[in-house]
């Protein structure tokens, strides 16, 4: 009867052992897995990234406005440098924000993207962007960074997007801890 104890308690351990491995596996494949479900559905504003524009341009307009905020504690100045454009479904357009590191050393910053309505961001692409890596800015640095981009003319042919006039595209910066700033301490 011991024995069979001993059995049934070792099993029990090897199967909440291998099911606390699964959990923490899961849990590092989450973040992937989940931005790489926004990235193909749009989920949450997720734009898409194109190699090239459009294979053709149509008449329909749409506005898109521009919006950029950062993290509260990121000691930077960051702002679109035009607030919207009017382009046609189809066209390659460029726009420009303008981040300063307003700090006495220098930051990197990364920033996170999407659109509204949520409903668009299958159809905005994103050739081109300063979102797609790091910024390291020194102090009292300001760098206009592009974003090429335009509307899919697929658009067109979805009737539940016939409302969509305008499309927002909203930026936020944040600070990316660098090996310099945790080897000191400093954020």
């Amino acid at each position: 009867m011991n024995r069979w104890l001993q059995n049934k308690n070792s099993r029990l351990l090897i199967t909440l052992s291998g099911v606390a491995i699964a959990m923490v596996g899961a849990a590092y494949a989450a973040v992937p897995l989940y931005n790489l479900f926004c990235q193909v559905t749009g989920y949450g504003g997720t734009t898409q990234v194109a190699e090239t524009g459009a294979d053709h341009v149509i008449e329909r307009t749409v506005e898109v406005r521009f919006d950029a905020s950062r993290a509260r504690d990121l000691p930077w100045t960051f702002e679109p440098m035009q607030t919207s454009m009017t382009v046609q479904v189809g066209e390659t357009a460029l726009a420009y924000y303008r981040a300063t590191n307003n700090s006495d050393h220098p930051i990197t910053g990364m920033a996170t993207y999407n659109v509204t309505p949520f409903k668009a961001a299958p159809y905005f692409s994103k050739i081109e962007c300063f979102c797609f890596t790091e910024q390291t800015l020194q102090p009292g640095e300001s760098i206009e960074m592009p974003v090429l981009f335009f509307v899919d003319p697929l658009i067109d042919e979805e009737r539940r997007m016939d409302d969509v006039r305008t499309i927002t595209l909203s930026y936020t910066f944040f600070e990316q801890e660098s090996d310099e700033s945790s080897a000191t301490g400093r954020r």
